[in-house]
C-alpha cells in the first residue's frame, strides 16, 4: 500500500509541534552538531518558509525574494510557517515539478524529503529537551523507505552523520536514527 504523504506531512508536524510547545530552555545542545534548540527550530521553520513559495511554482532565487525574516517568538513563527506548508502542500498536485537548488523534482518526491526532515528533527527536538522520544510508528516506517534505499549515500550528502551500527533486530525507529548518524544511547 502507498503511503498517504499528505497524512504523513500533518502528522510529521504534529509530532515537531508537540515539543515545540515544551521546550524551556532554548539555549540546550541537540544530537544536531554545533545547533542549539532554537538553532535546530530555526533551520526547521526556515524550511517550511520555503515550501508554499517552491509549490507554487516560484525557482530558489525568486522564492528567497519572498521569505520575511523570522521573529524571535519561534515556537509561534513554527505554527504559521506549519500550517502555511501544510495547506500547500494540500492544494499542490504531486506531480508538480518543484524546482530546488540542485534539482527538478515532483512534488511528491520534495513532500517525501520534507517529511523524513521534520521527522528525524522532532527526534532531535525531543532528545535535546528530554521530551517523549517515540515517534509514531507508520511515520517511521514511511521515513524508512526514504532513507534505506539512500543507505550508502546518506553521509555523502552532507547532510547526515555516518550511520552508526546497530541490531538488525532493534526496533525500526532506532535503525532509522542510526541510519541518520543519531545515537540513540546516548
Amino acid at each position: 500500500m502507498t503511503p498517504d504523504w499528505i497524512a504523513l506531512q500533518k502528522l510529521a508536524h504534529d509530532e515537531f509541534t508537540a515539543r515545540v510547545e515544551l521546550i524551556t530552555e532554548w539555549d540546550r545542545a541537540t544530537p544536531d552538531r554545533d545547533w542549539t534548540v532554537r538553532d535546530l527550530v530555526r533551520h526547521v521553520v526556515l524550511e517550511q518558509q520555503w515550501v508554499p513559495p517552491l509549490l507554487s511554482g516560484l525557482s530558489p532565487l525568486q522564492a528567497r525574494r519572498t521569505l520575511a525574516p523570522l521573529g524571535a517568538d519561534l515556537a509561534a513563527e513554527w505554527r504559521i510557517y506549519s500550517a502555511a506548508a501544510t495547506e500547500a502542500w494540500q492544494r499542490t498536485p504531486v506531480d508538480v515539478p518543484v524546482i530546488l537548488a540542485a534539482d527538478t523534482v515532483t512534488a511528491l518526491d520534495y513532500l517525501r524529503e520534507q517529511v523524513s526532515e521534520v521527522t528525524i528533527h522532532a527526534w532531535d527536538l525531543a532528545k535535546a529537551t528530554e521530551a517523549n522520544e517515540t515517534l509514531n510508528e507508520t511515520l517511521i516506517a514511511a521515513v524508512w523507505t526514504v532513507f534505506e534505499p539512500k543507505r550508502d549515500t546518506l553521509e555523502a550528502s552532507g547532510l547526515f552523520a555516518s550511520p552508526l551500527p546497530i541490531d538488525e533486530d532493534a526496533p525500526l525507529q532506532s535503525r532509522l536514527l542510526a541510519l541518520t548518524g543519531r545515537d540513540v544511547r546516548a
